[in-house]
């Protein structure tokens, strides 16, 4: 029977919020959408209004619209004469060049099909460093084959890293040219996706030009054309066959679609590869762009890019300034996207310790120095995307450099509305961190060190784990199987860990991650450089050798208890027999047993027996009965515990290493009581009188001059067991000083 609008919105709202109307606010759950955000999102709604129209009318509507939104696109990033696709998927527009490329440079392709495609194998060049999956993605939408996608490895020994290598690809192009193939396409990159460098865009349409292919680029540095100032790197992508923009991205602009520039003067070729459409529905794509473009301006597009280059570039000025911070940019006056990364020089850590080393381990050494400082960094970007989101940071994989962290604010900073205080803010808690990184990589070598050399611990190489290291109490097995091991060594560990987190440090104790982390094993979190690692190790051993006699205690007394048991059932029934013979066997018959009790009572003391924990051994209940008390028996001994832990001072937390802040205190305590025996030193003349009595008055004074030090409750006190004159005389002083 259908169902209302206002029934139909409700189940809307319930399948967007779902049960988190009652935990969480609308503002956290959506996105905070400006006005400049309703106007891309009124669009989509617009458009299909307008689809309603006449044809006639909705014709010249979208055509108006598309037109518009091209000219303003193209005026805006310096591209002259060109048209523009627009397309939900950033990859759509790169595929559709690829299909005009085709019916472009194979004439009968319309006509035959794959047939012109097989005699002669089209090749795209794609370079290493450009998204992942991008060179798949075309052809499997293309139905090429793997074959058919060259990737051109990036420069090795002259330029950037991340740029590719024209020269190798000048030899790819050339092979492939003798082979038989043809060279169809290059896509180059105007900010890679990883580090945001541009390629020489110069020199690969030179190249291009000579074998007659067709130069796409795409990235984000892009967006720096609407600038007025732009590097002359990124301004040859003006002179390419096609580029793609994000402008949703860039302007923060939500369900905005991307657009492709390119120039092609066949009409009937854009139509067949379908970057042109002749149906008006398809033309209103636009219309959030052209709605969105009129309210920011030129102004306002040209603001919020020249904010995010600002943010980079006050980033990458701080970034200068700190230590053990190795930065990876372009070009330090003009780039977009930032990557940095924690880094401390070989040299500066414990380098005459691994003078004496072989070749072989100082390269396993560095080897894994790598992995610990792509772990560092993937924990320290974690840690700074937590802890100022507004930022924008992640973490990135490259392939020279390793983990590093990004800060591109072209793709996040509309959308999260990042400022220049978020900037300051994320640099101060940068601050905060390399302490803790630099001191937790010092103290990991030292760790292993004292790990390996304490019995009863064994040290796990973990180089995924952000800490200073993995411990695992190992005890003596006793033979004991496999299974039982396990578990033992399980249930030691996880007291062992519960003990540690009882103690009052700034440490962490864990079980390490989540997926992928060793078991039965204790990981231990980023520390500081006072931190006392012999007096760590030494707790760590001491705890688990005390879980583990506790343990064996345990056991031990299970076993004397349940042969206590068992010895005093024997006893107890041998005691029966004995009353049994002792009271004869007509006190047992119920009834004459107990008219025989009453003419004749039979006094037995009662027997018990009693297990002694500490001897492990039964005695008799018959002196408890006596004395109407349980004997204490032995002392038990006691409870084993660690000897190793420290004095410390009020508020000093564990494992910190000794400052001389407590010899200090202890100073000022001798001080302080020096100068009470000079005061009292300064009364003692004052008393003179008693000095000059007999013997027995002048140890009443010195009673009397204890009295006067201990008691300050009253003036009685004072007089207290003195006579009077003197009492006065001592008042009298008092009162002058």
């Amino acid at each position: 029977s259908g169902q209302d609008m206002v029934s139909i919105l409700q189940l809307v709202q319930n399948l967007m919020h779902g049960e988190e109307e009652e935990e969480t606010s609308q503002s956290c759950r959506l996105q905070n959408v400006g006005e400049q955000g309703h106007m891309a999102l009124l669009g989509h709604s617009l458009a299909a209004y307008i689809s309603v129209l006449d044809r006639e009318r909705l014709r010249k509507l979208t055509t108006r619209i598309l037109s518009d939104t091209t000219l303003w696109l193209c005026r805006l990033f310096r591209y002259e004469n060109g048209s523009a696709y627009y397309h939900e998927d950033d990859r759509e527009g790169l595929l559709k060049i690829c299909r005009l490329v085709i019916h472009t440079r194979y004439e009968d392709y319309t006509l035959e099909g794959f047939n012109v495609l097989y005699t002669k194998q089209p090749v795209i060049y794609i370079s290493s460093a450009a998204r992942t999956g991008l060179g798949q993605a075309l052809c499997n939408q293309l139905g090429l084959p793997l074959s058919c996608m060259c990737h051109v490895p990036c420069n090795t020994v002259f330029g950037s890293q991340h740029q590719m290598d024209v020269a190798l690809l000048d030899r790819l192009i050339k092979d492939d040219v003798e082979f038989g193939k043809l060279p169809l396409l290059l896509v180059a990159n105007a900010g890679t996706p990883g580090a945001g460098h541009t390629d020489k865009l110069g020199r690969l349409k030179e190249l291009c030009e000579q074998y007659k292919m067709w130069l796409h680029v795409e990235g984000v540095n892009l967006a720096t054309l609407a600038l007025g100032y732009v590097s002359s790197s990124v301004l040859a992508a003006t002179k390419c066959d096609s580029m793609t923009l994000t402008l949703g991205s860039w302007l923060g602009l939500p369900a905005v679609p991307a657009v492709t520039l390119y120039r092609h003067e066949d009409p009937s070729l854009t139509l067949a590869a379908g970057l042109m459409s002749s149906q008006p529905v398809e033309k209103l794509r636009a219309l959030p762009l052209w709605l969105s473009l009129q309210y920011l301006g030129h102004g306002g597009i040209v603001e919020r890019i020249k904010h995010a280059s600002q943010l980079s570039q006050r980033l990458l000025e701080n970034l200068k300034n700190l230590d053990f911070i190795k930065t990876s940019v372009e070009d330090e006056l003009s780039s977009p996207v930032v990557i940095f990364k924690f880094f401390q020089e070989y040299s500066n850590r414990d380098q005459t310790s691994h003078a004496a080393q072989a070749s072989t381990n100082q390269h396993h050494i560095i080897s894994n120095e790598g992995h610990i400082y792509d772990t560092f960094n993937q924990w320290l970007g974690e840690q700074l995307a937590q802890l100022v989101p507004a930022s924008g940071v992640d973490v990135v994989e490259l392939e020279d450099e390793g983990t590093c962290v990004r800060f591109s604010p072209l793709m996040t900073s509309a959308v999260l509305g990042t400022e220049i205080q978020d900037i300051d803010q994320l640099v101060d808690c940068l601050k905060m961190k390399i302490p803790v990184l630099a001191s937790t990589l010092q103290l990991r070598e030292e760790f292993e060190q004292e790990v390996r050399r304490t019995v009863g611990l064994l040290y796990i190489e973990d180089l995924g784990w952000p800490g200073l290291g993995v411990v695992r109490y190992s005890y003596h097995s006793d033979g004991k199987n496999d299974d039982k091991q396990e578990k033992e060594l399980e249930k030691i560990n996880t007291e062992l860990l519960k003990k540690l987190n009882e103690l009052e440090s700034d440490l962490t104790f864990s079980l390490g991650l989540e997926f992928g982390g060793q078991k039965n094993c204790v990981y231990i979190g980023m520390v500081t450089d006072d931190l006392d690692v012999s007096e760590l190790v030494e707790t760590i051993a001491a705890t688990g050798r005390e879980i583990e006699e506790n343990s064996r205690l345990l056991e031990n007394m299970t076993e004397v208890v349940r042969k206590g048991i068992q010895e005093a059932q024997l006893q107890l029934q041998r005691a029966n027999e004995e009353r049994l013979l002792e009271e004869g066997l007509l006190r047992q018959i119920p009834v004459v047993g107990s008219v025989l009790n009453w003419f004749s009572p039979f006094q037995a003391s009662p027997k018990g027996r009693t297990f002694n924990l500490t001897a492990g051994s039964l005695e008799s209940t018959e002196s408890m009965y006596v004395s109407k008390a349980q004997g204490t028996g032995s002392t038990p001994p006691p409870t084993p515990t660690s000897s190793l832990a420290k004095q410390r001072l009020p508020g000093q937390k564990a494992f910190k290493r000794s400052l001389r802040s407590s010899d200090g205190f202890s100073e000022t305590s001798s001080i302080s009581h020096c100068d009470d025996l000079d005061k009292l030193d300064q009364r003692s003349p004052n008393l003179s009188p008693s000095q000059e009595q007999g013997p027995l008055e002048t140890e009443r004074a010195g009673e009397q001059k204890e009295v006067v030090l201990a008691k300050t409750d009253t003036e009685e006190d004072i007089h207290h067991d003195k006579s009077p004159p003197d009492c006065t005389k001592v008042e009298d002083q008092a009162s002058q000083r």
